[in-house]
Formats: structure tokens, C-alpha cells, sequence
């Protein structure tokens, strides 16, 4: 088999999950989705930016990130 620069796409099919929010955080959620709108002329729906939200959370968290790592060398052993 030859050795290809580009490695294999991971998986991307999405995975549906329905949660529950307090309406502190619906309130909230909304208004990061107007200000998003006001700073980028354009609206997108609180269901579309909640995942980039959680992405980019989790990149930001060096602990969970130190600790991912960790997990799959363990995982790899």
C-alpha cells in the first residue's frame, strides 16, 4: 500500500444530541447569537454555533487537553 501525505479523513459523520439548558444560559446562548450577528452581519441559530461554542471551550482548556493526551497514550500502551 502506498504512503500517502494526506491521512485517512476521521470519521465525520454528526452525532445528534438533544440537551437540556436552565434559562439563564438559553438567554445567554441567545445573546452571544445576536451580538455573533452584530459583529460578523450575520445571524446564525444558537443550535449552529453551540458546537464551534464547545469546540472551541474545550481547545481552550489546557487541563482537559493535558489530560486527553494523556488518556490516549494510556489507551495506546
Amino acid at each position: 500500500m502506498p504512503e500517502l501525505k494526506l491521512a485517512r479523513i476521521p470519521d465525520r459523520t454528526p452525532i445528534k444530541l438533544t440537551v437540556m439548558v436552565m434559562p439563564d444560559l438559553h438567554l445567554a446562548l441567545t445573546d452571544y447569537a445576536r451580538i455573533y450577528a452584530d459583529t460578523y452581519g450575520r445571524e446564525e441559530p444558537v443550535a449552529e454555533l453551540i458546537p464551534a461554542i464547545l469546540s472551541a471551550f474545550l481547545d481552550s482548556d489546557r487541563g482537559f487537553v493535558r489530560a486527553r493526551e494523556a488518556l490516549a497514550r494510556e489507551k495506546s500502551k
